[in-house]
């Protein structure tokens, strides 16, 4: 005769289930987080410790000479030549900060021109926007140096920020993120109440698209503040007041002539610091819905 499976003996086996799967999920997403993080807090830890001590052990304990190493990227004559940590930062926020700008600016305005308006074009011009977005960066360097020589435009910011217009990657994202949360009736309700095409986009979908624009934000500038190969092959002097950040970093990281390992990893500690602050302020936009509670049915 077959045992009966109780009611409460069924419940007790699927709760069991679902906290065996919940651990596992845990453990993934802490191993996932220590791989993250974990080389970033050597990084971290490395930056306060001296040569010596970096080069005979390892160690997870930060140490007390990160000012020590700072100090030796001011005053040692292998590195301040190029190295300055504040024209570095100045010099990459400008880049950064303007490409960062017009980047989410206009890809937020194409995306919503290919989304609000409907038009014949929308879809074959959607598709240009994937076609250029495949192809590298390296294609076209050649063509792009030529253009810089013929107009005049090495050793300049300009071909670093004004071509951060067009960002074929950006614009996808945008453009989905609006095809799944944006509500167009409000659009149509403020056309409807004599709202032009441009004021709408800027006091209706600019802050409804704040989550998209913060996230594409921090990657946009993420992007442009490690950029090292369009700066290398754009600011061809090399002058100190032109260098910036990861120019400067990779030129600190490439002396192998009596190289401090404590002043190399100062140097990419001072080079992150922008980057987590620029997380911090705009990921508090990131969790939020788009227009809840926007539209009434």
């Amino acid at each position: 005769m077959s045992k009966k499976v109780t009611y409460a003996d069924d419940k007790g086996g699927y709760q069991t289930h679902v906290i065996i799967k919940s651990a596992l999920i845990y453990v993934v997403l802490i191993l996932l987080t220590l791989i993250c993080l974990v080389p970033i807090w050597i990084l971290v830890v490395n930056a306060t410790r001296l040569h010596n001590d970096i080069i005979g052990n390892v160690s997870l304990i930060p140490g007390t000479h990160l000012f020590d190493n700072i100090r030796t990227l001011k005053e040692n004559s292998l590195y301040n030549v190029f190295f300055s940590p504040l024209v570095g930062m100045k010099n990459s926020l400008i880049i950064a900060g303007c490409c960062c700008a017009l980047t989410v600016f206009f890809s937020g305005m194409t995306a919503y021109g290919l989304v609000v308006y409907d038009f014949k074009l929308a879809g074959p011009a959607f598709v240009f926007i994937l076609a250029v977005m495949m192809v590298p960066t390296q294609v076209t360097a050649v063509g792009f140096m030529k253009l810089l020589i013929n107009m005049n435009l090495l050793d300049s910011y300009i071909p670093l920020i004004i071509p951060s217009i067009a960002a074929p990657a950006i614009v996808f994202f945008m453009r989905q993120y609006m095809l799944s949360s944006f509500p167009l009736d409000i659009i149509e309700a403020a056309r409807i109440d004599g709202s032009n095409e441009f004021r709408t986009f800027l006091t209706i979908s600019i802050p409804m698209m704040k989550p998209a624009f913060a996230v594409q934000a921090i990657f946009a500038f993420i992007q442009k503040w490690n950029d090292y190969y369009n700066q290398s092959i754009v600011l061809v002097s090399g002058k100190k007041a032109q260098l910036t950040m990861p120019m400067m970093v990779q030129k600190v990281i490439a002396i192998d002539r009596n190289a401090d390992y404590g002043a190399n990893y100062a140097a990419i500690f001072l080079s992150i610091i922008p980057v987590v602050v620029i997380y911090i302020v705009l990921s508090r936009f990131i969790i939020g819905g788009v227009a809840a509670g926007g539209v009434k049915e």
